[in-house]
Parts: structure tokens; C-alpha cells; sequence
């Protein structure tokens, strides 16, 4: 078991970005983000901020992503969810590793207004079990707020992460 102390893949990525103007850095990020993930382009998923220790996500209540009654769908919900949680897994997780969505419980309690933002966190011992085991899993939290402030469904992912290739015998 190595203990990773310096930026992973996605790390390094993102670090890359800071070479662009600080006025693009936000718009390149996005659609780096966008190609790797394709799904979160099609959604549009705006990439707000991105640390090993959190990453928030926004996502608009555009026709695109929409149900029938002019909300943002439920499916939506939960790609914005999984993107936030994925990604501050992805943050963590070492190259040699690799993330898996194991596990999601999504309870949909009240009507969502307008946009959503999604917050995903990782505490420093979530961290630290990513650096240093091969594989795993992890119970990230977190938070999906509308325009209004409102938390209209209560998340929960689970992330494991395994060797990205087979053990040799």
C-alpha cells in the first residue's frame, strides 16, 4: 500500500488550466471536464469549483433537463449528485486506482425551484483512505440546494475504488 502525497491524474489536469487567461479558466475547465464526462456536456453541467476536499457543481433549469411539470428532471438530480461526488472522488482516488459508483439512495422531498447547485465533501480521513489503500469504499456527502435555498432531495453516494489492473499472480 503507497501513500499518495502528490496530485493524482485529475489533479495535475486541472493544474494545467491555470496556464489560461483567469477569465477563461472556469470556461476551459468546463469543457475539459465536459469531453472527459460526456453526459455532464450534454446536461451542461457548470463545473464551479473543484478541490480534493470539495467540489460544487451548478446545473440550470433549462428545457434540456427538464420533466413535464418544468423542473428539473429527477434524473438530472441525480446526475448533478453523481457528478459532484465523483468528481471529489476523482480528486482523490490514486492513478493506479479506479473509481466505481457502487451505491446511491436518492428521497426527493420537496418541489426544486429553478437552478440547483450540488456541494460534495470529503473529510480528511475519506482523503487519506483513497491515497493510501488499493481499493475500498467511501460514503461521500452531499448537498443539492435550488435557486430558493431549498435541499429538494437527500443524497447519499457510495464510491469504492479497486486496483485499475488485475493483481499480477
Amino acid at each position: 500500500m503507497a501513500t499518495t502525497t502528490h496530485p493524482n491524474r485529475l489533479q495535475r489536469s486541472l493544474a494545467r488550466l491555470s496556464e489560461a487567461p483567469g477569465f477563461m479558466q472556469r470556461w476551459v475547465r468546463n469543457i475539459v471536464l465536459h469531453r472527459a464526462v460526456p453526459f455532464t456536456g450534454t446536461a451542461k453541467v457548470n463545473f464551479v469549483h473543484m478541490s480534493p476536499e470539495r467540489v460544487e457543481v451548478h446545473l440550470a433549469n433549462q428545457r434540456p433537463v427538464q420533466n413535464h411539470i418544468g423542473g428539473v428532471h429527477a434524473s438530472a438530480m441525480n446526475l448533478l449528485a453523481e457528478t459532484a461526488t465523483g468528481m471529489v472522488v476523482g480528486m482523490n482516488v490514486r492513478d493506479d486506482c479506479l473509481p466505481l459508483a457502487k451505491e446511491l439512495t436518492m428521497a426527493f422531498r420537496k418541489r426544486a425551484t429553478g437552478a440547483l447547485k450540488a456541494v460534495a465533501t470529503l473529510s480528511p480521513e475519506q482523503q487519506h483512505a483513497l491515497h493510501s489503500t488499493d481499493k475500498g469504499e467511501v460514503t461521500v456527502k452531499v448537498v443539492v440546494t435550488d435557486e430558493a435555498g431549498i435541499e429538494p432531495v437527500e443524497c447519499t453516494f457510495v464510491w469504492a475504488w479497486i486496483p485499475a489492473r488485475p493483481r499480477q499472480p
